[in-house]
């Protein structure tokens, strides 16, 4: 097949959701996610009880892939798997899986960094979806990861601002806790907000330079208050959640708009596109279009199932990959490759 009519199968393991997607070109044919209930009841991710549920995940998310995109594996171009960042037992599931099938295909393995798929994830080809222009400004936020990228080509990258602790979806998932809430405490913050006054209750905005962030004073601030509230009322919670959580979720926005203002300001890049798991959340999604109109920016906001991890953004990098190395002539590709769970942009 030629590289205008490519068939990338893409396969991610690296947190708690196991993901395969089969892409034609930049169009994603299938889309499918496994997620790990086993986690909840210990109020987060357990790595091994993580790589075991993969084990068992992987061969039926792959053969369902496959059938809901109508390709046979012999169809193949290509194998994109996430080689990391991420959890080192989950990842050599996908990367041992990945190697396996793409020998047996005798095709092209293609690895892929987790953190790229989240920004290039806007490049799949969707209806009703703009692209970013190079250059543009990509803030990627997750449970792991707060970023703000300068992304002057598909694979030219630079970090320019970063978390110094906590990332900004372990500070919604901390509070949560706190507050009482199950795992995952994130989205529950981000309903219950919608329901209450922003402005109801202030917490302080960690003072850290330029454009990096640290979301981990706030945390300690969110616990200080509820252990002084609950000591005055039991039921302080119960009765003010909505309220609570819409003034901890306007303080984190206001911290992550803060900086992106910040470097529009100093790259004079108009252009912003978000993605990570936490771009999933409404307030944030308001405040970045809200910014587009106030501002003057383009912004660009992922469709939802593109946002939380995915194999569809694995694909979509993949497909680059496999274009700008020319893998359809070549057919190279490098079985020795490895998992990292600590890997760069």
């Amino acid at each position: 097949m030629s590289k205008n009519n490519t068939y990338i199968l893409a396969i991610e393991s690296s947190c708690d959701d196991t993901a395969a997607a089969v892409l034609h070109n930049d169009k994603t044919l299938a889309n499918v996610v496994a997620g790990q209930a086993v986690h909840e009841q210990y109020g987060g991710v357990v790595p091994e009880l993580a790589s075991r549920a993969h084990q068992q995940n992987i061969v039926p998310v792959v053969h369902e892939a496959l059938r809901k995109a109508n390709v046979k594996k012999e169809d193949l171009n290509a194998i994109a798997f996430t080689s990391g960042p991420g959890l080192m037992g989950s990842l050599l599931v996908g990367t041992s899986f990945a190697k396996s099938l793409a020998m047996g295909l005798d095709i092209p393995l293609i690895d892929v960094n987790h953190m790229q798929a989240h920004i290039l994830a806007h490049f799949i080809e969707e209806e009703g979806y703009d692209k970013p222009e190079f250059p543009f400004l990509a803030m990627t936020i997750s449970g792991g990861h707060t970023q703000i990228v300068r992304v002057d080509s598909y694979f030219n990258m630079t970090v320019i601002g970063q978390t110094l602790d906590d990332a900004v979806g372990e500070a919604f998932d901390k509070s949560a806790k706190i507050l009482g809430l199950p795992y995952p405490g994130g989205p529950l913050i981000d309903k219950y907000a919608q329901l209450g006054n922003p402005k109801a209750y202030k917490f302080t905005k960690p003072k850290v330079g330029d454009l990096d962030f640290s979301f981990s004073g706030l945390k300690t601030a969110v616990l200080y208050f509820y252990q002084k509230e609950i000591a005055a009322d039991p039921e302080f919670v119960e009765k003010n959640r909505n309220d609570i959580c819409a003034s901890i979720q306007h303080t984190i926005i206001n911290i992550l708009m803060d900086k992106i203002k910040k470097a529009v300001k100093q790259t004079g890049i108009q252009q912003v596109a978000i993605g990570g798991g936490v771009s999933a959340n409404s307030g944030i999604r308001k405040a970045l279009k809200d910014a587009e109109q106030k501002y003057g920016w383009k912004t660009f906001v992922p469709k939802f199932e593109y946002t939380t991890d995915n194999a569809a953004m694995i694909g979509i990098v993949g497909y680059l990959k496999y274009l700008e190395e020319n893998l359809a002539e070549t057919g190279y590709t490098d079985t020795k490759v490895m998992a990292q769970s600590r890997l760069k942009i």
